[in-house]
């Protein structure tokens, strides 16, 4: 035996074993099987792949010696604006954008892209050895597989499980989309807190709003206060006027607005705060 453990002579005979060698699996009514959670083709795998990998490889290969029909799905998944942007990334260290490309060209650099980093994504799920049916490897983007996915969606429709509906979403102004709350990296910056006098309508009193976003005011629904709060709690039910235009919007109590932030007055503007949005949907 050798001193010394050589990595890659050593990993690399054994991952290609591991990877030509079918699985038999038994005759057995009893069966396992998983879905590897497919890794966007937006680079390579990282530590947290192959430590979820190995886990799942265990599983795999304890059911199998069970005596248990063992099957490990295997894939990529497209992963849409991720991906879109890794390219246009690419594009911008070279001095060129996606429309120096137009649509076509640029969609061809996206598969272009896609193909290398699937490439590199298989080569290191091999070198792990982990026990997957490289046979039935499947792309989300893949026709058959796309069909799937539309055909779930439309039975599911048809049978009311999902319907469609507004939505306060997260807007990329540059991709022009609706993009997931995972997408988003949220910054916390230093502003400034604005006091606006709201007047409360058929009166001479007024309810004073701190916020820190004044430019969404002329999409207030509602001034919030909290019920417990003795300042405010007899202006529920009354309405104040929008600065400006002079729209009548309601005075609610809720117990979310913090009494010790600002003035106690909460400005409600569903289209452009996702907390605002849920209590839009209350009142």
């Amino acid at each position: 035996m050798e001193a010394k453990y050589f990595p890659i002579q050593i990993e690399e005979k054994w991952s290609k074993i591991w990877a030509d060698k079918e699985l038999a699996r038994p005759d057995s009514e009893d069966y396992f099987s998983q879905i590897i959670p497919p890794p966007n083709v937006t680079g390579t795998l990282h530590m947290g792949h192959s430590f979820q990998y190995a886990i799942m490889d265990f599983y795999t290969r304890y059911h199998h010696m069970n005596q248990k029909s063992s099957y490990w799905q295997v894939g990529t998944d497209h992963a849409g604006i991720a991906t879109q942007m890794v390219v246009e990334n690419n594009l911008r260290n070279q001095g060129k954008s996606k429309d120096d490309y137009g649509r076509d060209k640029f969609v061809d650099e996206v598969w272009q892209w896609k193909e290398f980093s699937e490439d590199k994504i298989t080569s290191q799920m091999k070198r792990l050895g982990i026990t997957v049916d490289w046979d039935k490897y499947r792309f989300t983007l893949d026709d058959s597989y796309y069909q799937g996915v539309i055909k779930a969606f439309v039975e599911l429709y048809r049978k009311d499980k999902i319907y469609r509906g507004y939505r306060l979403v997260n807007w990329d102004p540059a991709l022009k989309t609706a993009v997931s709350d995972l997408e988003v990296v949220r910054q916390e910056k230093d502003g400034l807190i604005w006091h606006i006098a709201y007047p409360i309508a058929d009166s001479n009193e007024s309810l004073t709003v701190a916020t820190t976003r004044p430019e969404t005011m002329f999409g207030d629904m509602a001034v919030a206060v909290n019920p417990k709060d003795d300042r405010y709690k007899n202006f529920i039910g009354k309405f104040v006027k929008l600065p400006f235009v002079g729209r009548k919007i309601p005075v609610i109590g809720d117990e979310y607005v913090d009494m010790e932030f600002g003035t106690g007055c909460l400005k409600i503007t569903p289209g452009h705060d996702f907390n605002d949005y849920e209590i839009g949907k209350k009142y």
